[in-house]
Order: C-alpha cells, then structure tokens, then sequence
C-alpha cells in the first residue's frame, strides 16, 4: 500500500502541468493523474489469477483486490486496457454496475465504507491481450516460440502499464503490501514469475498451474508471465542481508551456457551492495529469467534476453571497450532492484531516477572490476547516445516518459554530481542513504535531488534542472591572449554554479568557478589547455571575431 494522500496531491497539482502539453488528453489524465476515483481508496493486496493459452493467443482470470478506505466514496476506478474486456465486477457476491471511459472502468459500489474500512473487489476479465512486437520498447504480451518451436511467452509492460494484461490501480503511486500470481497454462510450459514459488498443481484438463507470492511491494508493471519449456540453476549469495538465494531460469537447452555467463550475477551483487546497500529483496530472492524480449527489470524475477552475449547484444554502449567484459542487461536491470523497484517514482515523468541511476550503475560496476578511471571513461563513452533532442522531465499527470536521453544524460549528469562533491565515501553515504530513507517506497524527483543536496552540503538544484529540465548543455566559453586565459558559462539556467577542473599549470587540473560574467586566469601553458574530460560540458574556443573578454 505504497500510497499516500501527499502523493496523491502532489499528481494532482502536477496536473495543470498538462495544460502546457497541446498533445494531451481525457484519456491521458485518466491513465496518469490522481482521480478523485483513485484517491480514496489504497490497494493492499493483489490476488491474481490468470489462465494462458498460446493456442488462441487469449488470457482469462480474475484479481481480487484487498483496499484500505482513506474516504468514503461511491465510485472506483480500476483499468484495463483495450482490447481486454471485463467480465463482471464483483463484491461481496454481488455483481456491480459500471460505466467504462476507454480503458477505464468507474464501478459503482453499493455503499461507501468508512475511513480506515477494508474491502475486496474481483475483476473478472478475458480477451485477446495486447501484442507486444517490439518488446520491451512497446507493451503486452510476447507470444513466441524457442528454435525447437515450444510456445516461448513473456508480458513486458513498463510505461505502458500492467493494466495491458491485467486489472488493477494502474499508477505508479501504488503498490500493495505483498501479491499472489497464479499463472494457468499447457502442461508443457512452466512459469516463472515474481517471489517465491509456493505450489505447482497439475490440473485434470492437460494444465498446470503455477502459484507465486511476493511478500514485499511490488509495483504492478513489474509482475510479470514468462512461459516457456525452462531449465533450472540454483545458488546462493551471501552479502549483506545474509544468505540471498539465486534461481536462474534459462531454456532447457541453455542450462550449460547460463551455468557459465550467469557466475557474473555474485560479482555485481556485491559491487551494488557496496555502493547501494543491501540487496532491498532478500525475503523474495533473486532470478534471472531467459525470455523472447532483450530484457526488464522485473522485481525479484529479472527478464534476461542479452543472448548470452557480454556487453549489449555483444555491442559496448559507450564505444570505448570497457563494456564488452561484462552483460549489460544482468548489471542494469539489477541495478533497478534498487532504483526503480525498491525506491520508485510516483510519476512516470520522474523516470530518469530509475534509468539515471541504473546507467549510472554500469560505470560504478566497471569501476569495481577495473578502477575509477575505467569506470569514467565508460560513462563519458556514452555521451554519443544523447540526443538533446527534448528535455529529459516531460509534464507530469499525464503517464509520458521523457526523453531517452535519461540513460546516458542522467548518467553523466550523476557522474558529475559525484566530482562535484569531491569526497567518494561521502557519495557512497548518498547513494545507500537513498535506498536506506527510501527503501520499499515511492518518491518523487524532488525529494531525491534535496536529499542528494542536504547529504552532500551542496545545492545541486540547478545541476539537476539544466540537466533534467532543458536541452541546453553548459558551455565554457574561453579565450586565450598570451598566457591569459578568459572565460564564462554559456547555456546555463540561473544559478547554474559548479567548480570545473581545469589546466592552469604544471600542477594538473586547477579548480576554477565560471560564472555568466567574464573571468580571468594565467596559463602555464597556454597551448595545452583543456578541461577535465570527465564533466559533461562543452567547450567553446572564442576567436577575437567571435566573442569580446573581459
């Protein structure tokens, strides 16, 4: 029941925000604000039933859903995305009325519960769910086939929402307590899902049913199906929060070569515990689970589709070959264990915190292999990934991802924010203290980036809206006459103010302060100037024609 009446607030005074966006919608300020239809009511406890069958490409089940009132009311919404139908709601044996506004359903309930009350409400829903073709970029479900032609299923969802496959709150601002999935399919298949497998019960009709609990909270866009004729590993880990069980779930016919690519999951939990703190799932364990799409972080039961390749598909990111001795999708879809599945925004618009910190989590990775200085070359190497082709924040109450950009630019920018605090040990108490204040709850951006300021004793506030907020990158504008050297910021928000290393003289890199005024300094060597590459920023030369100095 990650869901709080502060939360809710907070989305919907975000909300005139989509006034400022001329694509929006009725339907968009359903999917992603706080309605009055929403806001009285906090899930508790998902109980989710689902039957999967490959043969005709359709789903049917039911998710009972266990609420707690925070107000009286008469209506609820619960979601469902087109082109899935509901059969009936249901509460308290009774079948109830509703109205449905596109992938909305208001349920009229009987009678209004008061302030604190309990209740259940079953979904009772079937159809053809979304077909998911380029997952997991796009939403739904993967209905696909191992090269023995097994029927090979996966949901990917993320962005899109749960409700593309099942019934429920579909916000990021709630989570329950714990949920059971119970997944129903042909007697050849196995599921995977999320937690712990509790009871496989083969069923007289040619299926078997797979129950899972997850005891923690989950978000919804993280439950997930994974279909297939699987093979199994066991291990342990023994780390910070004690002895942590691995299950590694790859196609039968891959058990050897996931034995051997797979050994990198201990070396990665141990580097993230370091820097992040314990692993936030010990209670449900981790997996990795082989599927048809390249990949996502499903809390507790990770989707892995990297080929059994090191780097991206056997591709490093960053162009510099520091990311082809490593799997990308097992460092950074695990890393969102920690940012994204344990802390977790509240608005989709808040996204580059998960992807932020998880590409960020590919340099620190490097680092614990290698060194610092590999590490950084790394994250700078993925700057040709960034567009800054629109802001990486878009408007908030309308469920929009920002711009891509929140994986290399976010990352840098965190990169950055490190060198700026100038301490390692300090931002180590950062980066744990978010996943020790934040665990297991939802956030917003802003309560991430005042943390990062208070802890570090530096107001980063203006780091994060040049870098979050606008396309424009902050520029150094200098020139050089004689052994003097000019320069100011270009392209910077107001306040804008972080000390930049520099080559003054024989001493290595000097600290100077730019501002938006003209400064000065000597050179040492003026030939030789240049600015510490590890700080995404331009540099701009200013010839006597281009631009006056001081």
């Amino acid at each position: 029941m990650r869901f709080t009446l502060m939360l809710a607030s907070l989305l919907v005074a975000g909300t005139p925000a989509a006034a400022q966006d001329s694509a929006a919608t009725h339907a968009d300020t359903l999917r992603g604000s706080i309605t009055p239809e929403r806001a009285w009511w906090d899930v508790t406890y998902y109980d989710l039933q689902v039957r999967v069958s490959p043969a005709d490409s359709t789903i049917r089940g039911v998710n009972h859903i266990t609420y707690r009132v925070l107000q009286p009311a008469m209506e609820m919404q619960i979601d469902l995305q087109r082109p899935l139908q509901v059969d009936s709601f249901v509460q308290r044996g009774r079948r109830l009325q509703y109205r449905r506004d596109g992938d909305a359903f208001f349920v009229y309930l009987e009678a209004s519960q008061p302030a604190g009350a309990t209740g259940t409400m079953s979904v009772f829903y079937l159809g053809h769910p979304r077909v998911a073709t380029r997952a997991p970029w796009d939403g739904g479900f993967v209905w696909g086939s191992d090269s023995l032609g097994v029927d090979w299923i996966a949901t990917a969802c993320q962005g899109l929402g749960a409700s593309v496959w099942w019934p429920n709150k579909d916000t990021q601002t709630e989570e329950p307590d714990s949920q059971r999935i119970v997944v129903t399919l042909p007697s050849s298949l196995q599921d995977v899902s999320n937690g712990r497998l509790r009871e496989v019960t083969v069923n007289g009709d040619g299926t078997t049913s797979y129950e899972w609990f997850v005891g923690q909270p989950i978000n919804n866009y993280d439950v997930a199906v994974n279909a297939a004729d699987y093979g199994h590993l066991k291990d342990a880990f023994y780390g910070e929060g004690g002895r942590l069980t691995l299950n590694y779930w790859p196609l039968r016919y891959h058990l050897a070569t996931a034995q051997a690519q797979f050994t990198q999951v201990k070396s990665m939990l141990r580097c993230f515990e370091h820097w992040f703190g314990p692993y936030p799932w010990y209670a449900d364990g981790y997996q990795l689970v082989e599927t048809p799409h390249l990949g996502m972080e499903h809390q507790s039961g990770i989707a892995y589709g990297n080929q059994y390749h090191n780097g991206y598909l056997g591709h490093d990111l960053s162009g510099t070959g520091q990311g082809l001795d490593w799997d990308f999708i097992i460092v950074h879809e695990s890393a969102h264990e920690w940012f994204g599945n344990s802390l977790t925004t509240a608005d989709l618009a808040d996204m580059w915190v998960h992807e932020s910190f998880a590409n960020y989590a590919e340099n620190l990775y490097i680092e614990c292999l290698r060194d610092r200085e590999a590490g950084a070359q790394y994250v700078a190497g993925t700057r040709r990934g960034i567009h800054n082709d629109r802001p990486v924040t878009p408007a908030y109450g309308l469920n929009r991802e920002g711009s891509g950009d929140m994986y290399p630019k976010g990352g840098n920018m965190l990169h950055l924010i490190r060198q700026v605090i100038h301490d390692d040990e300090r931002w180590r108490r950062i980066l744990r203290g978010l996943n020790q204040v934040y665990r297991h709850r939802i956030v917003t951006a802003r309560q991430v980036e005042e943390y990062i300021s208070q802890e570090s004793g530096i107001a980063f506030g203006p780091v994060f809206a040049q870098y979050l907020t606008t396309t424009q990158i902050p520029t150094l504008e200098y020139r050089i006459d004689g052994s003097t050297l000019a320069y100011r910021w270009a392209n910077v928000v107001p306040g804008f103010d972080i000390p930049l290393p520099v080559t003054l003289g024989d001493e290595g890199y000097s600290l100077i302060r730019p501002t938006t005024n003209w400064q000065q300094a000597t050179l040492a060597h003026p030939d030789e100037f240049q600015v510490d590459p590890g700080y995404y920023v331009l540099v701009k030369r200013l010839t006597a024609e281009s631009g006056r100095g001081p």
